[in-house]
């Protein structure tokens, strides 16, 4: 097997997510708001909810407001069990 075929097995179980950066504060860390709509079990309003997770950047390039994808990994620090995968869009610079 080739090597990228070892890593795209190895990547094919984890799980990914799609947020907004909310803070990049930390070094090597950011904190990313994962959003998801569920339905109200009696009124069946449609419900917005969100996750936050930390999330292991290795370059500090993201920036608040950016949306990225991000994937599940080994824990890293007590916090940290995800990692940034691509950055989707850049948040609008002022």
């Amino acid at each position: 097997m080739t090597e990228a075929a070892v890593q795209e097995r190895a990547q094919a179980g984890r799980t990914q997510k799609v947020g907004r950066v909310k803070s990049n504060k930390m070094d090597k860390t950011i904190v990313v708001s994962v959003d998801f709509v569920r339905r109200h079990r009696l009124y069946h309003k449609r419900i917005t909810r969100s996750s936050t997770f930390f999330v292991h950047d290795e370059k500090n390039e993201c920036n608040e407001g950016d949306l990225v994808r991000i994937e599940e990994t080994r824990p890293l620090s007590k916090n940290k069990h995800w990692i940034v995968r691509e950055i989707i869009e850049r948040a609008a610079e002022v």
